[in-house]
């Protein structure tokens, strides 16, 4: 699917959904005392019991103040919304939850989760009907072994990007991409057939998985929950490794590059030297400015099957260690997953709503409805413990691979055998 971008302004409905109270008010205010915060290192128990600490980054902090002060509103009790660093939030959760400190809520991403689940940190969420009032994908990345851990609110996905002054109708194959573009630079109209940022140590698995997927390469396949299983690395095999050939003719054929970097990518396709972009919608701004005419495209195949995205989703997790976990399940559900908490974190962040009434809301504006429709067709990111040990030797191989610095087969071969070690322990 191609959608344009027409810049237009979004028009956006809200709606606050409407669900019983898991428990009653009382209950609520009564409940044991949360964590609260002295500092974004290190939260000890808070004395209000009408408190619950989420941890969270600022540009959220700003989009749910409103959300908060209603929860104190409606049930008395007071949410207090600490500022830390995204990036530092599951190591100090998983440090601090064991001690009996921390937060009872926190935001991160889905991809989090086996690990949140394997150190005993985060506790089931019941969405029961309310599930259904969001996408399949968000749902299903954070759910773990069958059991949903998140409540999630944005969904993101890469999509290729095309410049439509230079290649005016979609490619359906990865070929045919290549060969527009090849022809754009034999004629000097481009300088690159295709951008995609990639980096020289560890190259970029994550926006080349949609083609190795097409090829019928998962990395894991799914046990009978559909949760992933780490016990069945599906990297290997002839799949595989026709992607790891795929990769090595990519390479000679400079169409993938490891000394273009994202940043690179980015200056490069504003400067109108490339027909073909592969990247998400986090650099459409720049684009923008920029003054590319543009499309968001589907990703084309390699294989014969569809060129699947990574689905990354972000969400809210309840610390197992809560002493207000009514609270904190009511705040959730019922507040963090109305049309109003979710159209309002989107506004801020510029992520797709995973709630439904917010995404076709925000499909206003035809650049999320195009990524939408590409995610449409992805699958979560996987979020087993597991995938720790996947990454590093998967990304470095790509970088031997496309660098020729052997035989493609072989050192895909070696790359599965290293990561069945390393996950086995």
């Amino acid at each position: 699917m191609t959608v344009k971008s027409h810049g237009s302004s979004l028009g956006r409905s809200r709606r606050l959904v409407t669900t019983s109270a898991i428990a009653a008010v009382a209950a609520l205010a009564l409940a044991g005392c949360s964590t609260g915060a002295t500092g974004a290192g290190d939260e000890a128990p808070a004395e209000d019991t009408g408190t619950l600490t989420v941890w969270l980054d600022a540009d959220r902090v700003d989009a749910l103040e409103d959300v908060a002060a209603r929860f104190k509103e409606d049930r008395g009790i007071t949410v207090k919304l600490v500022n830390k660093d995204f990036g530092d939030i599951r190591d100090d959760f998983i440090t601090q939850v064991p001690t009996g400190k921390g937060p009872d809520i926190i935001v991160g991403a889905h991809d989090w989760l086996g690990k949140l689940v394997q150190n005993g940190v985060v506790a089931p969420l019941e969405l029961g009907d309310l599930a259904g009032d969001f996408q399949e994908v968000a749902v299903t990345a954070m759910s773990y072994e069958g059991q949903t851990y998140g409540l999630p609110y944005s969904v993101e996905n890469i999509g290729l990007v095309r410049n439509t002054d230079l290649a005016p109708e979609a490619a359906v194959t990865f070929d045919e991409a290549i060969a527009t573009g090849t022809g754009l630079v034999e004629a000097g109209t481009a300088e690159y057939p295709f951008l995609v940022g990639l980096d020289p140590a560890a190259s970029d698995p994550y926006h080349l998985y949609p083609l190795q997927a097409s090829l019928g390469a998962p990395v894991f396949g799914l046990d009978e929950n559909g949760t992933y299983d780490a016990a069945n690395l599906a990297l290997g095999g002839a799949a595989g490794e026709a992607f790891a050939v795929k990769l090595a003719e990519l390479g000679a054929s400079g169409v993938l590059n490891t000394n273009i970097s994202t940043d690179i990518a980015l200056e490069e396709f504003n400067a109108g030297k490339a027909p073909y972009y592969l990247t998400g919608p986090w650099n459409l701004p720049a684009i923008k400015e920029a003054g590319i005419n543009y499309a968001v495209d589907a990703i084309p195949t390699t294989g014969d099957q569809p060129a699947t995205p990574f689905v990354g989703v972000q969400g809210f997790y309840v610390s197992a260690q809560s002493e207000n976990a009514l609270a904190a399940n009511e705040f959730l559900v019922n507040y963090l997953g109305t049309e109003e908490a979710q159209t309002a974190l989107y506004e801020v962040g510029g992520r797709a709503p995973a709630l439904l009434t917010s995404f076709e809301a925000a499909q206003s504006d035809a650049d999320v409805a195009a990524f939408g429709a590409v995610g449409a067709e992805g699958v979560p990111m996987p979020n087993v413990p597991a995938m720790d040990a996947v990454w590093a030797d998967w990304g470095a191989t790509q970088v031997a691979i496309i660098n020729g610095q052997g035989d493609p087969v072989a050192l895909w071969q070696a790359m599965v055998t290293s990561i069945e070690s390393k996950i086995a322990g």
